[in-house]
């Protein structure tokens, strides 16, 4: 089909009346010895039978795959680590539309081992189904590790779908990230910079833009709906994720969303993380012979429309699309989990549990705190990472800086549910699976977190908890205190713009001299830097920058950075302190010293390893560390408090989400 001739049926198709789905035509299923077609006169998907491989994807008739390319593949799963399914292939229907008068269909591709065979880590199947009206297709993988299988483990597991590059130019994230990117061509003509990820745009129209995939990563609990849309055929395709279930890290987990692919040709792409390696990672890791299965999705590949622009300018002419896709988010959501997936892996709504109660704040807290943005959430116990080196037993600091067992920030074994509470603290969580749960809560302006152990969940009843009162660990009063505890960086000096490629390079121009802060006077949201770096002796202009200043982040050019923290203390110090540090982001062989009047009283040991400042993060892994002093190191009258961040590379940033110094006096 001709692009115009595509681009003139879009537009007569959305401006005819919206047809409901028992009027539209009826997904019609045909099989061939390589491919599945579904179709409903809508959607059309071709799906390669030997490999799940999602081959093509046409709404009303416009490809919105990148077919035929090289080092594309559509729409396909991949997996890094000990993970590649291997063995038979078996393609079958498991929705006939025949059988339901073209109400829906579901295909399935089985990768797995063949009867008494254990040569692969993993049985897998991939599906995908289609219903009578919808112009979206549902993607779904399940996964089964039997007794007898081999150890199976994954640093990275996605969903990636690389898409027409001659349709689609424009991403759309968030409010904030939405925006034309640049062609291809102009990737490929680009200089990289810092990573292989980031290049300098040297040709078309956004020539002088850095471009960086990280850039577009995102809190994915923030983000049910993300996508590309085309400014030429006023199309979209969307991401959409009705449930985090299956997802990995929590409400706080940040990922890859959609980018341009880096490799040769640039084609736009979108992933679904469901195990990240980003941002502090995840973890997925299964003994031999364990018995252990996941099912990640039904997601959706969400196809719309909209031939009426509104006035202004791309941002505005896209915007109807991305609302379009978030209001059947929340449709999905709200029909979660779907009554037609049939598998006994997939419990029903029937099949599953629900748990209320409410969220009391106790004990002594700083004036005006109360629980705002409160998460509440469902997470298997913390457990050992099935890596015999990851950490020492007891507890301590374990492989990379990351405590020794695997928690709900990095867990992507078992399942997870959180949901918002109201602003009284209360919620409900439903449509739990059953089994035994530890019950979690985060809020901002809160530092820890709150935990009710031991908590079963059974197939079809309501747990109602009650009050739970949660009582935040503190060591004494608090002398002063710097930013918000709600595990980001966002509240401080470029935290709300933090996105752009190498925002970090403005350090050195911007503190010349390092950062100082004077409690009382100082602003944080001025004067405390969203990450504090390493300095360069000799700066990089971060928005002229070019392939050639690259040379200047060398180890010759790195300087480690002390921050200083000035208060007064009216009276003769006694007792002990405790200078309680919150982190959302470092990176490998960071370590924070602290020195109070000069002299040294410790240091947070290794922090964990997330590479958040070079990929553009605000938030990451979060971790507290505490240094105790004797109080008698504090003198009356002002005092200094130095944070020495020892570095030897550029990119050993460290991003706080919240300090504070509490005094136990006898």
């Amino acid at each position: 089909m001709s692009r115009v001739f595509a681009s003139f049926l879009i537009g007569l198709l959305v401006a005819a009346p919206a047809v409901a789905a028992s009027d539209s035509p009826p997904v019609m299923l045909s099989s061939s010895a390589d491919f599945f077609v579904l179709e409903n006169g809508i959607l059309t998907a071709r799906i390669e039978k030997r490999s799940g491989v999602l081959a093509s994807l046409k709404y009303h008739g416009l490809e919105m795959l990148a077919v035929d390319r090289r080092g594309s593949d559509g729409g396909y799963w991949s997996s890094v680590g000990r993970s590649r399914p291997v063995g038979r292939t078996e393609a079958a229907v498991r929705i006939d539309p025949s059988s339901n008068e073209g109400s829906r269909g579901e295909v399935s591709c089985q990768l797995r081992n063949a009867p008494a065979a254990s040569s692969s880590p993993v049985d897998v199947d991939y599906r995908y189904s289609l219903g009578r009206g919808e112009h979206w297709l549902y993607v779904c993988s399940v996964l089964v590790h039997k007794p007898g299988y081999p150890s199976f483990g994954v640093g990275e597991a996605r969903y990636c779908v690389k898409l027409n590059p001659d349709v689609f130019d424009f991403l759309a994230i968030d409010d904030a990230r939405r925006d034309l990117l640049p062609s291809g061509a102009d990737w490929d003509n680009g200089d990289p910079l810092n990573v292989k990820e980031a290049r300098r745009i040297t040709t078309g129209l956004l020539k002088g833009k850095a471009e960086h995939k990280y850039s577009y990563s995102a809190v994915l609990a923030e983000t049910p709906a993300y996508g590309w849309c085309s400014t030429k055929y006023h199309v979209g395709l969307w991401l959409i994720n009705p449930s985090n279930e299956y997802l990995s890290g929590g409400p706080t987990k940040a990922e890859l969303t959609g980018h341009l692919d880096v490799n040769p040709g640039g084609l736009p792409t979108l992933l679904n993380m469901w195990v990240g390696s980003h941002y502090g990672g995840s973890s997925l890791s299964v003994a031999a012979n364990e018995q252990w299965s996941k099912v990640v999705g039904p997601f959706l590949l969400y196809c719309n429309t909209n031939s009426a622009l509104p006035k202004g300018d791309l941002r505005a002419q896209q915007e109807p699309l991305r609302q379009d896709a978030l209001a059947r988010a929340r449709l999905e959501a709200a029909a979660w989990p779907y009554s037609w997936v049939n598998d006994p892996l997939y419990p029903s709504a029937e099949a599953r549990g629900s748990v209320r109660g409410q969220i009391q704040l106790a004990g002594p807290q700083p004036l005006n705190q109360g629980l705002t943005n409160l998460w509440v959430g469902l997470t298997t116990p913390d457990y050992p990472s099935g890596r015999q080196a990851f950490g020492p037993p007891g507890g301590g600091f374990g492989r990379g800086g990351f405590p020794p067992l695997v928690d709900w920030q990095r867990d992507a074994k078992y399942y997870q549910y959180w949901v918002k509470a109201d602003p009284n603290g209360r919620f409900v969580i439903p449509n739990a699976r059953p089994g035994a749960y530890v019950l979690r809560a985060i809020a901002d302006s809160v530092l820890g977190e709150f935990s009710f152990t031991n908590l079963i969940v059974s197939a079809g009843a309501s747990r109602d908890l009650g009050s739970l009162r949660w009582t935040p660990e503190r060591f004494g009063r608090t002398l002063w205190d710097i930013g918000v505890p709600d595990r980001t960086a966002r509240e401080f000096r470029h935290g709300d713009d933090y996105w752009h490629w190498g925002t970090f390079l403005l350090y050195s121009q911007e503190f010349p001299n390092d950062l100082e802060f004077v409690v009382g006077k100082s602003d944080w949201r001025r004067d405390w830097n969203y990450v504090q770096p390493p300095r360069l002796a000799r700066p990089i202009d971060r928005d002229n920058a070019t392939t050639a200043d690259m040379r200047l982040l060398d180890r010759d050019n790195v300087r480690s950075t002390t921050w200083s923290i000035r208060f007064e203390f009216p009276d003769e110090p006694k007792g002990r302190a405790v200078l309680r540090l919150a982190f959302c982001g470092s990176h490998a062989g960071c370590r924070v010293e602290v020195f109070v009047n000069g002299a040294s009283v410790g240091d947070t040991g290794p922090l964990p390893s997330t590479s958040a400042m070079q990929r553009e993060g605000v938030r990451a892994y979060w971790v507290e560390r505490r240094v105790p002093f004797d109080a008698a190191r504090l003198r009356k009258g002002e005092n200094t408090i130095s944070l020495l961040s020892h570095a030897d590379s550029w990119a050993q940033g460290v991003l706080y989400d919240y300090l504070r110094l509490e005094l136990q006096e006898p």
